[in-house]
């Protein structure tokens, strides 16, 4: 892959994570109160680690596959959690 390409792929991933946050902040969520932020980027980062590492501890210990398609959802929802924080 070229790195005009790469480039292209970076910038198109960042503005739909712009899009994206603006879309929640302006709608998705109506609450003024601060501490409610805080509940939903702390509810995201533990079902996120609950979702990412709870599935590869289980593929780990168990050999079974069948939860791993749950980690790349578990770290989406890290992410989120982490970026809910600065709001």
């Amino acid at each position: 892959m070229s790195a005009s390409a790469v480039v292209r792929r970076l910038a198109a991933l960042s503005g739909a994570s712009a899009v994206g946050a603006g879309a929640y902040g302006a709608h998705g969520f109506k609450n003024s109160d601060p501490d409610d932020y805080r509940i939903v980027a702390g509810s995201l980062l533990i079902a996120g680690m609950g979702m990412f590492c709870g599935s590869l501890y289980h593929q780990a210990l168990t050999g079974d596959p069948g939860l791993r398609k749950a980690a790349p959802v578990g770290g989406v929802a890290m992410i989120v959690g982490w970026l809910a924080m600065i709001l």
